[in-house]
């Protein structure tokens, strides 16, 4: 039970369980001792009204007389009552009829105890002195038994019963219990490096839930400020990277075009120039980054048909993938209208398309698909490379984050798909990396929101 509600479910029907099974045992021998004492009382009643019959006299009555007195006495009481009078020097002066001509048990030690008779049953047997008699009376227990039997079988019911009971208002309460837990997850998991400001609602109660969110909420603060530290400094940063990075780079060219260099030298200055490109490049992508998340970047929204905007590119990414060695096909269905900045969105499919080139192997087949569907224009683009998990599906769209493609690591920046994901966030869409099923590869889809006509 690895579930905590399963967990409380089971340990409240436990206890519930546990605690009825008590008390119906309780129950029970209370019943018992109370049904016991009630024979013991007959018993004793029944000896008051034998004493009193045969007289003061008793002792010296003959046998033939104790057995009429006692016999007009107990012949009513045949069917309670079984009598048996015996004398230590005399032996048995009397036995009722319905003994059978069976003697009643004797403990020694015991005047009041349980036996059994063949053919009668389970009797409780009481003994009485009457000097120099000792009277035995013995109480059928049947009726006694019939009633703790029913008295077992209905607690036994009760018990299954409530132990349904109990495990269905146990899920309730699991659920209740745990729903500001589940609150509390639904929330921290949207809270993510592109949504820091989203806070845990804490209700008025002080109980300790409310205090696990305010401790989470202190902490997403804290997050917040140092992922705002980070984005600051990645601004700051980028911005004045821009200006050493210009110098250095025309006096590389400077030195290319002043024609004084070896052919050695000449290599290491394109080296420079091409590493000094790709530092541009990272810088300008931190730039759009910083100023998306600041929603600073400006987007030229025009409504359009997406399927023609794919074919005048289309053939680009299609030469592309052929370069490389792989082969893309396109395929799209539906029309509509979808308000985009069409740079933008180029640099996105671009990207992606880019992406699925360098985890599919050699002659791998990339498959970008455009179609409608309600409300949205969705793009998917999938391809034939190792693939991710869902866990690195869900760190993709983060900053810097890289994975190793067909064991080589990505020799990219990580922002690709971090500007993928402002791009469209800055549309209002969504993008999602996902394993494709039932084969091997990745596939990225993104949606926007269709327009109406």
């Amino acid at each position: 039970m690895k579930s905590i509600g399963a967990r409380i479910t089971f340990w409240f029907m436990l206890s519930v369980a546990l605690t009825l099974t008590c008390l119906f045992i309780a129950g029970y021998q209370l019943l018992q001792s109370s049904l016991t004492a009630d024979l013991d009382l007959l018993n004793a009643t029944e000896f008051r009204q034998i004493k009193a019959r045969m007289g003061p006299d008793y002792s010296s009555l003959s046998p033939a007389t104790i057995n009429e007195r006692i016999r007009q006495t107990t012949n009513y009481a045949s069917v309670l009552f079984y009598i048996s009078i015996d004398s230590p020097g005399r032996g048995n002066l009397f036995r009722s009829k319905n003994l059978a001509g069976y003697a009643l048990p004797d403990v020694k030690g015991k005047r009041v105890f349980s036996g059994t008779l063949p053919n009668i049953g389970e009797l409780r047997i009481a003994e009485f002195l009457l000097p120099p008699f000792d009277v035995s009376i013995g109480t059928p227990m049947g009726q006694m038994m019939r009633t703790l039997k029913a008295y077992a079988e209905v607690s036994l019911a009760l018990l299954l019963c409530m132990i349904l009971a109990s495990m269905v208002i146990g899920l309730g309460l699991s659920r209740v219990m745990l729903r500001p837990v589940r609150l509390i997850g639904e929330t921290a998991n949207r809270i993510r490096s592109d949504n820091l400001a989203e806070r845990i609602s804490v209700t008025g109660i002080d109980d300790e839930m409310s205090d696990l969110a305010r401790l989470l909420n202190q902490m997403f603060d804290r997050l917040e400020s140092s992922f705002s530290q980070v984005r600051q400094f990645s601004a700051e940063m980028s911005h004045e990277l821009k200006t050493p990075l210009s110098l250095v780079r025309l006096h590389a060219e400077k030195l290319l075009v002043d024609g004084n260099l070896s052919q050695a030298q000449e290599d290491a200055v394109q080296v420079q120039l091409e590493e000094l490109a790709r530092i541009n490049q990272m810088v300008d992508e931190l730039l759009f980054l910083s100023r998306a998340e600041a929603q600073g970047v400006h987007m030229d929204l025009v409504a359009q048909d997406p399927s023609c905007f794919l074919q005048k590119f289309e053939q680009d990414i299609c030469a592309l993938a052929e370069y490389e060695g792989r082969c893309l096909h396109c395929t799209s269905h539906g029309q509509g209208l979808v308000a985009f900045d069409e740079r933008w969105i180029r640099q996105v499919v671009l990207n992606i398309v880019t992406n699925a080139i360098r985890a599919s192997p050699s002659g791998g087949l990339i498959t970008l698909h455009s179609e409608f569907v309600p409300r949205f224009w969705r793009v998917s683009v999938e391809d034939e490379g190792p693939g991710l998990t869902v866990e690195q599906c869900e760190r993709a769209f983060e900053r810097f984050v890289r994975f190793r493609q067909g064991g080589e690591e990505d020799r990219g920046s990580g922002l690709g798909l971090a500007i993928c994901r402002s791009v469209i966030q800055l549309h209002d869409g969504r993008i999602r990396a996902e394993p494709r099923a039932a084969v091997k590869g990745l596939r990225v889809v993104f949606e926007l929101p269709a327009t109406e006509k």
